[in-house]
């Protein structure tokens, strides 16, 4: 299995702080946000690699932090891959990127996702054998409690095996409080239909729609986060982070 972290976003929404550092740079309790992420994936034993897409205009800073970490931590298996943009008038998009990545390492395996803006409390070691098990695709998915909350993300309904019957981005008037997180893991036979979703131009951006694209097509199942979750998508939840990650 192979696993890629989605960082080549510009998160214009956390400006001025990402005018000039990359937002899975921004500290967390002391640490780059990103090495939440990472330490998330290490329990997974069946994941052979992991690929961080990056962008040029931040390579520089994400060059200077894998040396630094690899200094700290030890050898660690991931490659940086640059996505060639350099703002967001020629961004790739998450959907773009993640295409990008398995053209250009010709990744032909199992494959993980995971943004790396998604803070989890408890590390994903479940999530890899739970996906081993399946000949599917999987979402992870998480109860945010509240219908007003939940037209910021997607919303979802499931059925009693907890595959996917209904998916909508960014809904105007849902009726659940379960939401698709940043969290997938596609089976490499379903990776030629993500070529499929990009060359048939659909939106490049938000990877939950190529969920909401490819549940009708193929069988969907998901995953529920255990713990807490956190998208490091404001100020306010950077805030919130910081102050909850500062107390474990």
């Amino acid at each position: 299995m192979k696993a890629i972290v989605l960082a080549a976003g510009y998160a214009t929404r956390l400006y001025p702080l990402t005018h000039k550092t990359p937002k899975p740079l921004l500290p967390v309790a002391g640490r780059p946000m990103i090495e939440y992420v990472l330490a998330s994936i290490a329990p997974i034993r069946a994941v052979s690699q992991i690929y961080i897409v990056i962008n040029q205009k931040f390579a520089r800073d994400f060059k200077a932090w894998a040396a630094g970490y690899r200094a700290r931590r030890g050898r660690r298996k991931f490659t940086l891959v640059n996505d060639g943009s350099t703002g967001i008038n020629d961004r790739r998009g998450a959907i773009g990127d993640l295409g990008f990545v398995i053209a250009r390492k010709k990744i032909r395996a199992d494959l993980l996702v995971v943004a790396g803006d998604n803070l989890f409390s408890d590390t994903l070691r479940e999530f890899g054998a739970f996906c081993r098990s399946r000949p599917n695709p999987v979402l992870g998915v998480y109860d945010v409690g509240d219908l007003e909350a939940i037209k910021h993300y997607n919303s979802i309904q499931v059925n009693r095996r907890g595959r996917i019957t209904f998916f909508e981005e960014k809904p105007t008037n849902p009726t659940s409080t379960l939401t698709g997180v940043a969290l997938y893991y596609y089976p490499k036979s379903t990776l030629p239909l993500i070529d499929q979703y990009l060359a048939d131009g659909h939106n490049p951006d938000q990877p939950g729609h190529l969920v909401q694209w490819m549940y009708s097509r193929v069988p969907f199942d998901t995953w529920r986060v255990p713990g807490t979750w956190h998208d490091v998508g404001s100020h306010q939840t950077l805030e919130d982070v910081n102050r909850l990650f500062a107390g474990r």
